[in-house]
């Protein structure tokens, strides 16, 4: 299917495109075009839900195996929000819910941190790691223009880089920022920034890409730009009420959608919706 492209009616809103591989939804700018998602000199990849995701939970099975081991009683994620969160702050939120004071379990923060990468470490075989869709070509597009490309994640390190050494996706990336000493996802992007600044320059511009909303606020409190894809837990639509720069179905729909200049009126005779805040694209 051709791409289609129509301008939205509302000033605020979005302007969205039907590719091949899914939509794309991006703010309209000043010349009436799309904007290149890959103008940017540093890109900041979330892991999980963004460029890959693990349906055998042997990292989300780890909390639980570390409290059991360090504190004698196990722990439940069910009542945690996981997504989008870091690996300290799912710790704080689901001790809270079972009622269990900071000040029982914090002094054991690092053994417990410890012991949950210890615990993915030796499951890592079991790991049915899949990379989404359009994440290997992004990549590859990124690299052959120069860009510098990192991690900014709510893992902690260890298991960030064992997830892309498992999945072949380890050497596309050059940094990362982790949540070992981030228990807040607006820190890690922060940390994760500098890092890319430190190699790219220090007005270079970097972009978070991400698949909650946690990566969308995170990075509006570090005032960076952010592109969202639909591939984890949040659909388009929920992503598109956020509200990120670009947001995507998936990378492989990014990829499609290449800049094209547009006068209001579809380039191709196909119309697709014009998508505002929190309206369905």
């Amino acid at each position: 299917m051709p791409n289609s492209v129509i301008a939205s009616s509302a000033p605020a809103g979005y302007v969205s495109l039907v590719t091949a591989q899914g939509r794309v939804a991006w703010r309209p700018c000043p010349h009436d075009s799309i904007p290149r998602w890959d103008q940017y000199d540093a890109y900041l990849f979330d892991i999980d839900g963004t460029l890959l995701r693990d349906p055998g939970r042997v990292h989300y099975n780890a909390f639980s195996k570390a409290c059991l081991e360090v504190l004698g009683h196990p722990l439940s994620l069910e009542p945690v929000t996981v997504a989008g969160s870091t690996d300290p702050r799912i710790l704080r939120d689901a001790f809270a819910a079972a009622g269990i004071a900071d000040e029982t379990w914090r002094p054991h923060l690092p053994r417990l941190l410890e012991a949950i990468c210890s615990a993915v470490e030796r499951q890592a075989a079991s790991m049915q790691l899949t990379i989404m869709p359009g994440v290997v070509d992004a990549l590859r597009h990124l690299a052959a223009a120069g860009k510098w490309l990192g991690v900014a994640t709510g893992n902690l390190e260890s298991i960030g880089w064992l997830k892309l050494e498992r999945s072949e996706l380890r050497q596309h990336f050059t940094f990362g920022g982790f949540s070992d000493a981030h228990e807040q996802r607006a820190d890690m992007i922060a940390a994760a920034a500098a890092a890319a600044r430190k190699l790219a320059g220090a007005h270079a511009s970097v972009v978070v890409v991400g698949d909650t909303p946690s990566d969308i606020e995170a990075a509006r409190a570090n005032a960076l730009p952010v592109i969202a894809v639909a591939t984890g837990h949040y659909s388009f639509d929920r992503l598109l009420e956020h509200p990120p720069d670009i947001c995507a179905e998936n990378l492989a729909a990014l990829l499609l959608a290449q800049p094209a200049p547009f006068n209001g009126s579809p380039t191709n005779g196909h119309m697709v919706n014009a998508v505002s805040k929190g309206t369905s694209a």
